[in-house]
């Protein structure tokens, strides 16, 4: 009978414990555990994300990413879905992708450059000179031999060979055609009248590979190839690429620093995270060293996670924790795999857009920390 009373007591014990304890506490009390964010997109930042991926686990080890490598075009589309916890993007929500998924934000995450990569055996290095114009003709199919009279002119020390000029483009939905299909469209009349700008194209000649790594395998394994990739899968994979003619008329090999001199000129431009960015462009960038075929690379998330049925109030937390740390000390991964690390005033106008991300109305990033 005494064990019986004890017991009773210590249950009601409990019980009273438990009811003095705020609802806001208790609730975090027992809900805290292991976080899974799910993102998909771009295939460019891959590798970049995944590192981060490994390198949160040291600063939040509840934090769990899984990001699927898809193409911008998935990405978006999964975003738009609700399928996902965060998208990415090379390229900028379109108008009617935006009415789609009304309050999305946009947050620079990278910097990068598509880079024209190609596979001559008669021209084993990088440096081969191409300019807006003659790359759109090669890829309108008005260019077809590597010894045409206009490369041969541009390059009159190489070896050109009377080789067919195999083509190759992306088969998935990619912020990558579009940083390409922007900078053609922006130089070639004929190519903006064509065929213009996208994700998707309608692609008069060529091969399809899909994102970059099918894209620069395409290119390794035949020869012939011309291709375009971004500068990070160029470098890891050591691939001759081109140098391209700027704006200001010089011929710039793709570097992080010719990357980094052609944002710095688009940069304060910017708009809002949660304005129009559609028309957000910042390819034949003014400035002697710039490169001509640079972009950032996006992460779309809501303004108030709460529109995505599958958010919590815990999982925002620990997305827009995520982020946080990425834009800024994540950064500092990015220049030894290939990527820009974005300049200060890009991460104070992410700062400014995370501190106006909310979970049903109530701001995140002073709570990430509770």
């Amino acid at each position: 009978m005494e064990t019986k009373i004890g017991f009773k007591l210590t249950i009601a014990t409990i019980l009273v414990v438990v009811s003095a304890i705020p609802a806001s506490f208790s609730s975090n009390l027992f809900a805290q555990g292991p976080v899974t964010l799910n993102g998909a997109g771009a295939t460019f930042p891959f590798p970049l994300i995944d590192t981060w991926r490994v390198e949160y686990q040291t600063v939040d080890p509840s934090t769990n990413i899984n990001y699927q490598s898809i193409g911008s075009g998935g990405g978006v589309k999964q975003f738009i879905e609700n399928t996902v916890d965060f998208g990415a993007t090379d390229a900028p929500l379109t108008p009617e992708e935006a009415q789609k998924a009304p309050g999305a934000v946009h947050i620079p995450e990278t910097i990068g450059s598509v880079v024209p990569a190609y596979n001559i055996p008669e021209v084993p290095d990088s440096g081969l000179k191409f300019t807006g114009p003659v790359l759109a003709d090669i890829y309108l199919g008005k260019i077809t031999k590597w010894n045409d009279p206009r490369l041969v002119e541009l390059n009159p020390e190489a070896n050109l060979p009377d080789e067919n000029i195999v083509v190759v483009h992306r088969s998935d939905g990619s912020g990558s055609t579009f940083v390409w299909t922007d900078y053609l469209s922006t130089v070639s009349p004929d190519w903006e009248q064509q065929i213009g700008k996208g994700k998707s194209i309608q692609w008069p000649i060529g091969i399809g590979a899909p994102g970059n790594e099918g894209v620069a395998n395409a290119i390794k394994g035949s020869p012939y190839t011309l291709g375009y990739v971004e500068l990070a899968y160029a470098i890891t994979t050591g691939m001759p690429v081109g140098s391209v003619q700027n704006q200001a008329g010089n011929f710039v090999a793709p570097t992080l620093d010719s990357t980094k001199a052609a944002i710095a000129a688009s940069a304060p431009k910017l708009p809002a995270g949660d304005g129009s960015w559609s028309n957000v462009t910042t390819v034949n960038a003014p400035g002697a060293d710039s490169f001509p075929i640079a972009s950032f690379s996006y992460l779309l998330v809501d303004k108030d996670l709460s529109a995505n049925p599958s958010m919590t109030e815990q999982k925002a937390k620990a997305l827009v924790g995520f982020i946080d740390w990425a834009v800024k000390d994540g950064q500092q991964f990015a220049s030894d795999l290939g990527y820009v690390p974005l300049p200060e005033n890009v991460v104070q106008l992410n700062e400014k857009t995370l501190s106006s991300i909310t979970f049903n109305g109530n701001p995140i990033l002073n709570s990430t920390a509770e």
